[in-house]
């Protein structure tokens, strides 16, 4: 297998459901990353193979291949493949990983992987409602023997019943919301983020155009009275939207490369995909992946978890991650140091790409060796991927 390197990562700041991005449609919003992620390599377009994009919501604006329809708004040629995958919230994690593994078996060099999603315009569950052409109802996903065996399947009632497992208290998750938003806050003004994040034109509250540079969804001032304030989500016991990720929009890319064409091309590496991983988890409570995608992808590596400096594990909902670091026993110094989707949102599709984009430019800000990224998805599934600094 050949070495696989990343030698650029981007990302547009997260929006607010009705922010920034309100009235972008989704390929152009993708364009937007695909143009920045091989400007900043500055490399020459004809050397790209393919274009790889998560999303998990393929209907609408965000349908007919969206990674294609990206390729096409954007100043990439129109010689350039796109292929649209979904694996839920992993979508563009996975989006590397296949990337990874067209590179590394030598099938192809050069691949941005990516991830785009416009909750604004297509919300949760948006691809269960869908109606045909002929007005008839397009028919759910979640058939007799699925709900047979596991279920009406629900995250904010799996996220409360993790926490009860795993003697997690609302406390706790209100003091880890708190910490995501400080964190996020803190990486925001020290400028942290400013490599990562590309400028966007977007709208203000107004509605007149302005320059986005930072994240939108991140609140100063965030404390326990003001998460106790809000509603507790039926069917939970204390579980409520400030203990849960925001609806957001968003979009992500790393240009991939194999370790032959960048030495061709005098490339600058960034990162190296160390190992990957993916498992599928008990779809009753469905948010359990990173837990055992994490020790996976640790073995594949041939690495212990101390060994890794930097943990970014998607908060989903605050009990996820507190679950996971006390199962694997993990060091809550590493997980999430810039905060997470709590404070920064979750715009799923894009959501593993962006862990990834921050997770690499922190390595690089603190010169340090290894990154591990995961994320739970519905349906019950994790993938993970371990990023080495070069």
């Amino acid at each position: 297998m050949r070495d696989v390197f990343v030698v650029s990562a981007v990302r547009t700041p997260v929006a607010r459901q009705r922010g920034y991005y309100r009235e972008y449609i989704a390929p152009e919003l993708l364009a937007l990353v695909l143009n920045e992620v091989v400007e900043r390599a500055h490399l020459d377009v004809k050397q790209l193979d393919d274009v790889i994009t998560g999303c998990v919501y393929q209907i609408g604006e965000q349908g007919f291949n969206l990674a294609r329809m990206g390729v096409l708004s954007s100043r990439l040629p129109e010689t350039l493949g796109g292929i649209s995958i979904n694996r839920q919230c992993g979508s563009s994690l996975s989006s590397i990983q296949l990337g990874y593994g067209m590179i590394a078996s030598g099938t192809m060099d050069v691949i941005i992987a990516s991830g785009c999603e416009l909750m604004t315009k297509y919300g949760i569950a948006s691809d269960m409602n869908c109606t045909l052409s002929n007005g008839q109802n397009a028919g759910h996903p979640i058939t007799k023997l699925y709900l047979d065996r596991y279920g009406i399947p629900n995250q904010m009632t799996a996220a409360q019943d993790i926490a009860g497992l795993w003697k997690i208290t609302k406390e706790e998750c209100q003091d880890f919301a708190v910490a995501s938003h400080e964190k996020a806050f803190i990486a925001t003004k020290e400028g942290y983020f400013t490599k990562e994040i590309m400028q966007v034109q977007g709208l203000d509250k107004d509605g007149n155009q302005i320059v986005c540079s930072a994240d939108e969804t991140i609140r100063a001032g965030v404390t326990r009275e003001s998460l106790d304030a809000l509603k507790v989500m039926p069917g939970t016991e204390w579980m409520t939207a400030g203990l849960s990720s925001t609806v957001t929009d968003g979009a992500s890319a790393v240009l991939l490369v194999s370790g032959e064409k960048l030495k061709e091309l005098g490339l600058e590496p960034m990162a190296r995909v160390v190992a990957n991983a993916v498992v599928g988890s008990d779809p009753r409570i469905m948010l359990t992946g990173p837990m055992t995608a994490t020790p996976k992808v640790l073995r594949m590596a041939g690495l212990k978890m101390d060994d890794i400096d930097l943990f970014e594990v998607n908060e989903a909902f605050a009990p996820i991650p507190l679950a996971w670091a006390k199962e694997l026993k993990a060091d809550r110094s590493k997980l999430n140091v810039n905060g997470g989707a709590l404070a920064l949102g979750h715009p799923v599709g894009n959501s593993g790409c962006r862990l990834s984009v921050t997770a690499i430019h922190e390595l690089q800000r603190r010169k340090a060796k290894y990154a591990l990224v995961t994320l739970c998805t519905g349906g019950g599934q994790a993938p993970a991927t371990i990023f080495a600094r070069v």
